[in-house]
Order: structure tokens, then sequence, then C-alpha cells
């Protein structure tokens, strides 16, 4: 548990190097994870080396949560003062992310698909791009259902 502790620390001490040294306007607990994720990818680090470590503290989530819940408690006052805006905002934005997401859904499929009928092209009119986007858009409807 030591030798995870250290791997974690040491890419947080990592992260807040390059951000001292480089300035970047970046948290340095985000750039210590990513450089964290990316050994993990490059296969610089196992897995197993801080598996342990990672699931107590995902299983313990819950907890780190309770200092920002306190000092919202201590900005009550800010917050009921500009209720009617945060509600606004949080609402448009949960919106519009799902309206982006959905488009960029159906765009990717598209491509895809587009992809995979000209790749195995027949003389059959059947297995046209248009043919295989209906068959899948008519699969999607019970996407939901199952």
């Amino acid at each position: 548990m030591v030798k995870q502790c250290a791997i974690l620390f040491g890419f947080l001490a990592l992260g807040e190097l390059l951000v001292f040294v480089t300035g970047l306007r970046l948290p340095s607990s985000i750039i210590g994870m990513l450089l964290l994720t990316a050994s993990l990818h490059f296969k610089l680090i196992k897995l197993d080396s801080i598996k342990g470590l990672a699931d107590f503290l995902i299983s313990n989530m819950a907890f780190f949560f309770v200092p920002s819940g306190v000092a919202l408690m201590c900005y009550f006052d800010i917050i009921s003062a500009e209720f009617w805006p945060i509600v606004v905002s949080t609402v448009l934005s949960v919106v519009l992310v799902l309206v982006f997401t959905g488009w960029t859904h159906v765009l990717v499929r598209r491509i895809r698909f587009t992809k995979s009928s000209s790749k195995c092209k027949s003389d059959n009119s059947a297995n046209s791009t248009d043919s295989i986007f209906k068959s899948t858009q008519s699969d999607n409807n019970h996407d939901f259902i199952k």
C-alpha cells in the first residue's frame, strides 16, 4: 500500500512540478492524473501496482464530497441570491450536452455505416448505404427497451 501511495503521490508531485515550471493554467492534480493515465496506457506502470489503492479510493469516494458539501453551506446566502441563474444555466447546459451528444452519435453512426457499406459493395441494391442506415435506425428503436 505504501508503494501504491508513493506512485500516486509521485504523479501528483510531477503534475505540480510541470505546472510550476511551465506556468500552465491547469490544475496540477489533473496533469498528474493525465500523466498517470498515459503511463498506464503505454505500460510504463502496471495496473496491478496501483489497483489496490485505486479500488480503496473509489469505494470511499463519497467521503471526499463531504468537505465541499459543508463549504456550500458556508455560502448559502450567495447561492440563494443567485438561485435562478444557477438553475437556468444548469438546465440549459444539460439540455445542450444531451442535444450535441445525440447529434454527434448520429453523425458518427452515419460515417461508420457509410465506410462499412463502401467496403462491402454488392450488386444487390438492398445493401446500399441508405438501406443499411435505415435498418440500423429500426434496430435502434428497440435499444431503449432492452
